[in-house]
């Protein structure tokens, strides 16, 4: 699928010293959270559309794009402080939980270059770190009906 960049952020991609990086901010939302948490993967704080992220590093692993599966990406941040721990375990591992990664310029935080939403599925933690898997809901896989008609759920038929 095509993707609208804008000129400035192609020609900073097509540079082999460009003079700034993109940024990947990382929101996460979950009901059982009074504001979303907001982090942006570098090591200064950056304001975009109004929303403050936070500077804390974390290692992602963006989407893959292969045809016939849906694409999944990997999210692993270090297990720092005690609230991230009460908050995974008192929303059952983050169920419910979704990310959005978008990706701006430094130089242009309020123009958001591309953003996906996933859900946030398999969080473990240990002593150093939380790693998460992130996916969509794979809504073709769903039988297209609530009842079909087989030999054990409507027996009179057959």
């Amino acid at each position: 699928m095509a993707r609208a960049y804008s000129s400035a952020y192609r020609s900073t991609l097509a540079q082999t010293s460009a003079p700034e990086a993109p940024v990947v901010l990382l929101q996460i939302d979950h009901p059982a959270l009074s504001a979303p948490v907001r982090v942006v993967n570098d090591t200064v704080d950056l304001t975009s559309n109004g929303s403050l992220y936070v500077a804390f590093p974390f290692d992602c692993q963006l989407p893959d794009d292969f045809e016939g599966q849906l694409p999944r990406a990997s999210l692993v941040i270090d297990n720092v402080g005690r609230d991230l721990m009460y908050w995974i375990e008192t929303s059952g591992g983050g169920q419910g939980s979704t990310a959005t990664f978008s990706q701006v310029m430094r130089s242009r935080p309020d123009v958001v270059e591309w953003s996906i939403l996933m859900y946030l599925y398999n969080v473990t933690a240990d002593a150093r770190h939380v790693s998460a898997e992130l996916g969509f809901a794979n809504f073709f896989g769903r039988p297209a009906v609530q009842l079909n008609f087989r030999p054990d759920s409507a027996p009179g038929i057959f």
